[in-house]
Formats: C-alpha cells, sequence, structure tokens
C-alpha cells in the first residue's frame, strides 16, 4: 500500500501547494482502489481536505463524489475530515 508520512502535513514542512497535492493522490487513491480497497468514504475526506488545503482538481472531485454517497456517508466523511484538520 502506498503511504505518506501524515505528521509531516501539517507540521508546516510542506508548501500548501506540495500539502494539497499529497492529500489529493490519497484521495484519487482510496477513489480507485489503487494500493488499497476502494472507499469513497476515505476518497471525499481526502479531497475535501485538499480542497481546504486549495486544491481546485480535488474541490471538483469532491463535489462529484458527494452525489455518490448517503447522507450518512457524507456526514461521515465530513466529520472524519473535520477530526483530521483539527487534529493537524
Amino acid at each position: 500500500m502506498a503511504r505518506f508520512d501524515i505528521h509531516e502535513l501539517g507540521s508546516g514542512a510542506m508548501d500548501a501547494t506540495t500539502q494539497a497535492d499529497i492529500l489529493f493522490e490519497l484521495g484519487m487513491m482510496y477513489a480507485t482502489g489503487r494500493d488499497c480497497e476502494m472507499d469513497l468514504v476515505a476518497a471525499h475526506k481526502w479531497f475535501n481536505i485538499a480542497a481546504i488545503k486549495g486544491s481546485a482538481r480535488a474541490a471538483a472531485l469532491r463535489a462529484e463524489m458527494a452525489g455518490q454517497l448517503s447522507k450518512g456517508d457524507l456526514a461521515k466523511a465530513l466529520r472524519e475530515a473535520r477530526e483530521w484538520m483539527t487534529m493537524h
């Protein structure tokens, strides 16, 4: 499975564009099942965080993915993104 050091993402060690690109790639990994099981909730979470960090591509895919999720799954993805942002 592809791995990124998530601790570095919140530390300011990288610029915002690099952070957004890595978070976008995490979203793509989960959206397509690349190197992991496909998980649309996780994909939306990472696209949401990447969009907050400034990725326009992530914002577009986040909106598209939201239409594919149930209300419960969308709420879960948003909650997980909010929790991640609070921790990092």
